[in-house]
């Protein structure tokens, strides 16, 4: 038995909307799947709308030796590009948070030491006056 995984055209005319499904290879387009594995919206506006897959059963198909068809695969490689890219910037934002905490920090110790140092001027010239 050899599995494959690939889309199944479910939508309307005009209105394609497709399943991510493991099913024999030799089984016809309207074949019954094995297992449905997600959904893929192409009308979608935001490509995290555009395709749900349940990973855990992906990955599960894919130990046991099924073949993803080159559409899903190109697929699944833009999923995970985009999850990678938003762990970078989540990085990077707090990153940049800490700078600013850190250079915030630094600012208001400089703040502090110049008003001990004013404070000190002013009661040496006080001394010396008086």
């Amino acid at each position: 038995m050899s599995v494959a995984i690939r889309l199944k055209r479910t939508g309307k005319h005009n209105q394609p909307f497709y399943r991510v499904v493991a099913i024999e290879r030799r089984e016809a387009a309207s074949g019954k799947p094995l297992e449905i594995l997600g959904s893929y919206d192409p009308r979608a506006l935001k490509i995290k709308d555009k395709i749900t897959i349940k990973k855990d059963r992906y990955d599960h198909w894919i130990k046991v030796g099924a073949k993803p068809s080159e559409t899903i695969a190109s697929l699944i490689k833009t999923v995970e590009r985009g999850e990678d890219r938003k762990k970078k910037e989540k990085k990077s934002r707090k990153l940049a948070a800490k700078e600013k905490a850190a250079k915030a920090e630094a600012a208001k110790a400089d703040a502090k030491k110049e008003d001990a140092e004013a404070v000190q001027e002013a009661k040496t010239e006080e001394k010396k006056e008086g």
